[in-house]
């Protein structure tokens, strides 16, 4: 085996019973092959006794030289964040329903890790958002995206009215239910339903994804990694800025929204016979004639 990879961080979706299965079999797995295997305090929690110790995420970030998350592209979202600012190389393991980050399969889980851990992987860096929301002269928010940033109306029947600059420049005034600033990662999420395109996740990108503009002249636009997004709110009733649909805070008339790449990236470890494009046509069913 490898020795590149030493200590192992094992982390599930702790509320999926589905789960323990698995990542005890991993386990072993990992403990007959000589590597040290810790666990999330939370996972652990839900575990029947078990010999692995438990460390928080922080210290995961510190002792880990690799982290494999068994869950669904939820989880390894909120991992993700979590984790990007210690450069640990993430696996994911899909227990939920997509699997668009969570790719590696239960059935083939252990074959597929012999050759990780021997070193015939691939490795790809992806990109986060980081959200700022300044109000008068104060930064009252401030907040990680690894899928995008949503600026959303409530239950309130009107529209949000804002105005968008990138690096200083304006570019549009706008009437709409919403908008998307998202990630590669995240194209294929929200943005994708609201009609933006897809991003290959090697690209440092930002697209811009109105939701219902009143004008049909308004459509998605893509920056590049440089880009300072800001976004002036002028009419702003029951309105909020969600980041990953997990950090969010409300927003008031004259407040400005500022969005950009954030200065690290997350790293992901696939199978030497992982495709993107097959896996776009797997889980979207391009395969599929109409």
């Amino acid at each position: 085996m490898s020795a590149s990879f030493k200590t192992i961080a094992l982390i599930g979706k702790h509320k999926n019973p589905g789960v323990v299965g698995p990542l005890l079999n991993l386990a072993e797995y990992l403990i007959d092959h000589d590597f040290e295997v810790v666990l999330d305090q939370l996972t652990a929690s839900h575990l029947p006794a078990n010999k692995y110790q438990g460390l928080t995420l922080a210290e995961i970030g510190q002792r880990a030289d690799l982290a494999v998350v068994i869950g669904g592209d939820g989880t390894m979202l909120n991992i993700a964040r979590m984790l990007v600012t210690y450069d640990v190389p993430l696996i994911g393991v899909n227990q939920g329903r997509l699997g668009f980050l969570t790719d590696l399969s239960t059935d083939s889980m252990l074959e597929t890790f012999g050759a990780i851990l021997e070193g015939r992987y691939v490795s790809e860096r992806r990109m986060l958002l980081v959200a700022e929301v300044i109000r008068g002269e104060d930064s009252i928010f401030n907040a990680l995206a690894f899928n995008d940033v949503v600026i959303s109306r409530g239950t309130s029947s009107g529209m949000i009215e804002f105005e968008v600059k990138i690096n200083d420049e304006h570019v549009y005034s706008l009437r709409s239910d919403g908008l998307i600033a998202a990630t590669p990662t995240g194209s294929t999420a929200y943005a994708l339903s609201s009609g933006g395109p897809i991003l290959h996740p090697s690209l440092d990108l930002i697209a811009l994804v109105p939701v219902c503009p009143h004008t049909l002249s308004n459509r998605p636009i893509v920056v590049g990694p440089d880009a300072n997004v800001e976004i002036y709110m002028h009419c702003t009733t029951d309105v909020r800025v969600h980041c990953d649909s997990h950090s969010g805070h409300d927003l008031a008339q004259g407040d400005k929204v500022i969005v950009r790449r954030f200065s690290k990236t997350v790293q992901f470890l696939h199978s030497v016979s992982h495709s993107y494009y097959r896996m776009l046509r797997e889980k979207l069913g391009w395969s599929e004639f109409p």
